[in-house]
Formats: C-alpha cells, structure tokens, sequence
C-alpha cells in the first residue's frame, strides 16, 4: 500500500495538497449545521418563539449547507481531473512499455498489455484522483460530528463512537478474503485474454469459456463474503440509532439534556453512517488497487523504474 501512495504522491503531490486542504475544509464545517439544527428545534419547543432569530438560525443553516456544497463540488471536479490526468499518464507509460518489448516468449503478451490499458489503468487513475482527499474528508467528517456529539452529551457520543470499532474489524477479516479474489480474477481475466490475441479462437474456444465460468465463480464468492459483512455492518448501524434514541430519550424524562440534543445526535449519526460507509468502501478499493499495482509493476518487467510516473502531472 505504501508504494502505490507513494506513485501517487510524486506525480501528482501539489494538486493533492490543494485537495487536502478542501477536505478538512469540508470536514470542519460537517458538524456545524447540526448545531443549528439543534438551536432551532430547542427554539421552537421553548415558550417564547421568536419568529426573527428563527429566521436568523434557518438563514445561518441554509449559509453553511451552501459553502459546504460549493466546496465539494470544487473539491470534485479537481479530484476527477486529476484521476484522468493519471489514467493518461498510466496509458502513456503502458503504452511505452509495450512499444520496448517484442512479443516473444516469456515478454509481455498482448492481451495482458491490452487489459491492462483499457481496464486496469482506469481503475488506478480513477483512485489516484481521491486517494488523499477522499479518507480526508470523511475522516474528517467523523471527527468532527463525533466531536459535537460527545460535546453536547457524552453518553451518545459513546454509542456513536462504539458503532464504528466493530465495523473496522468486520470488514478487516472480510476484505483480507476478498483480496485474495481480487488477484484470481484480474490473473484469469488476462489470461484469457492473452489466448484470444495469440490463439486460433475455434482451437481455445472451450478453454476460454472455462476460464469465464473461473471468473464468475470468483466473483461469486466475493459476493457472498462483501454482502455478508455489509449485512452486519447494517445492524450495527440499526442498532447505534435505537440506542441514541433509547437513552436520548431516558435522558430527557430525567431531564438532563434537551429534545434539540436527542435530534441534533440522530441526525448526526445518519451523518456517520455516510462516512464510515464510505471508509468501508474505501479500504476495500486501496486494497483491491493495491493488489492491481503489484500485478501491474509485474508488466514492467525487471526495471520497472524506467517507466515510473512523472513528478507533478499537469
């Protein structure tokens, strides 16, 4: 993992800062409209309702929601240009390598090299765009709404923060499986390749389609393994919102926290459930990216330096 950040990071380490930067940005403005949430709901169950401050809470809100958006649809369109710079620069160095080698036995074969281009170099760009700034800003984001929570009423930011121990090590053990898949099918699937493009295809025909059902049964499997970790991480989402609603609920009949709290928490927790998820995903794709790197270091035979990226794509 290490190696591929570290590609990533010398071709392309200035845009990536900027992208940093809109990240925590973004993260540090996550946890603020749920206290204006929080203010407003406190406001209308009080027994003097102004309809002026109201007004002014809805304003501030509304202010945030709109800097927020505005910050991540720039912080968007710089992280998607800069994925295609790299699917490029990927292509390119491909490109090179297929140009310096002759399709001899033992070099590199064709339909590898082509697989590798038109699939496998998007898939690397595509994560090279958000590498940084995507585990930024929701990391970020977690930060900063548990912080809130634990800030208004500790108890519930204890369940918000309890939910997520349990999702990290479900989906540890799941994807270390799920890796293991990953590198099976992307070596079935250039093999195959690699007979279409130097074999008589009548004469490799079943052997091809053998290697497809290969394919599918991978794929099934790795189903079966992410959906099962998905359904547990889904109950323990379930179960963190019953449990702020339970004890937000108790702490209010004891009267020791307000309704906007209780809301302002549940809200925030739907905020975390977004992230985490996303960090879920996230871990899942630098570990599948992770294992195409290597195999795709492999392609660049012994002196894979030569083609190595470029400082700073443009």
């Amino acid at each position: 993992m290490l190696k591929l950040y570290q590609a990533i990071w010398r071709a392309s380490a200035g845009r990536q800062i900027i992208l940093i930067v809109l990240s925590i940005a973004i993260a540090g403005l996550a946890a603020v409209p749920l206290e204006f949430q929080r203010d407003i709901i406190n406001h209308l169950t009080s027994d003097s309702i102004e309809t002026e401050r109201l007004t002014y809470l809805a304003a501030g809100m509304m202010s945030v929601i709109l800097l927020s958006l505005a910050l991540k649809w720039l912080l968007g369109f710089r992280a998607g240009t800069l994925g295609e710079d790299m699917i490029r620069l990927i292509r390119q160095r491909l490109l090179a390598r297929a140009s310096d080698v002759e399709d001899t036995e033992g070099s590199v074969k064709k339909g590898t090299m082509t697989t590798a281009i038109s699939a496998e170099a998007e898939e690397l760009g595509k994560f090279a765009g958000g590498a940084f700034s995507d585990p930024v800003v929701q990391i970020g984001t977690l930060i900063s709404v548990i912080g809130y929570i634990s800030s208004t009423q500790p108890w519930l930011g204890l369940i918000a923060l309890s939910m997520i121990i349990p999702q990290i090590v479900i989906v540890l053990i799941s994807q270390r499986k799920v890796n293991v898949f990953v590198a099976d099918r992307v070596r079935i699937l250039r093999s195959a390749t690699d007979k279409l493009t130097v074999e008589d295809i009548d004469t490799v025909a079943r052997d091809i389609d053998a290697r497809f059902d290969e394919i599918y049964e991978t794929r099934r499997r790795m189903f079966l393994w992410k959906l099962s970790a998905k359904f547990l991480l889904s109950v323990i989402n379930g179960a963190a919102t019953v449990g702020v609603l339970m004890l937000g609920g108790y702490l209010v009949l004891q009267a020791k926290t307000d309704v906007g709290t209780v809301v302002a928490a549940t809200s925030g927790l739907s905020r975390i459930q977004g992230p985490t998820g996303f960090l879920i995903a996230f871990y899942r794709q630098v570990s599948a990216n992770r294992i195409k790197y290597e195999l795709m270091l492999e392609l660049f035979g012994p002196n894979p330096e030569r083609y190595r990226l470029p400082k700073q794509a443009k």
